[in-house]
């Protein structure tokens, strides 16, 4: 009886092994390794909303996006494209039609303690070109739908952001908890930067 028990015990995990790794990553599993939503990146232009395209506050505004929502939507429309490793999306200025508004962003990775770190950049239309450094958390939230159906949200707030300055040019590294940014260009204030060196700790608030 006992070696029955065995044998059948064995073959249910021989049956159900490949479904578990055929099912893939969680969708939040997803985000934090590759961020992207159903293998389609997270838009750009979150991070226009986020902050990067509100140059006149000193903090931001707007502060979590469910890019679950987000990917694939009408708001973000439109056309995402790659350029090395960078992920860019653009679309005519509001304020000037003639202009081409375009937020990228380059996904770091996520840190020790589940922080996700991107770099981005953004450009009204101008020369200026606005690099910022954010620091993420993605967490699934349940909600309701319109329907009023469970409905389970991937939400990604901004905890810091740190802004690099105008047409940067470095490099951003993870070390477990820390962040290190080097910069090896750049104008901030209409000066040109020096190389230097950041580390930046990342932790939940």
């Amino acid at each position: 009886m006992k070696l029955r028990l065995a044998l059948l015990l064995a073959c249910c995990a021989i049956l159900t092994a490949p479904i578990a790794s055929a099912a893939g990553p969680s969708p939040i599993d997803e985000l934090r390794q590759n961020f992207t939503v159903g293998g389609e990146p997270v838009p750009p232009n979150i991070f226009r909303d986020m902050g990067d395209g509100d140059l006149a506050d000193s903090g931001s505004i707007i502060v979590t996006i469910d890019v679950k929502a987000a990917t694939g939507s009408n708001l973000y429309a439109d056309p995402i494209r790659r350029n090395s490793t960078w992920i860019a999306q653009s679309r005519a200025s509001p304020g000037d039609k003639a202009l081409t508004e375009e937020e990228a962003y380059r996904y770091i990775g996520m840190t020790a303690n589940k922080l996700l770190v991107v770099t981005t950049s953004y450009s009204g239309g101008g020369s200026g070109v606005f690099y910022s450094l954010h620091v993420l958390t993605a967490e699934p939230v349940r909600a309701f739908d319109s329907e009023g159906k469970r409905y389970e949200r991937l939400n990604v707030t901004t905890i810091r952001s740190v802004a690099l300055g105008d047409r940067w040019n470095g490099d951003v590294r993870i070390d477990g908890n820390a962040i290190l940014i080097t910069t090896t260009g750049g104008l901030p204030a209409g000066q040109a930067r020096k190389p230097s060196t950041m580390t930046i700790r990342a932790e939940r608030p």
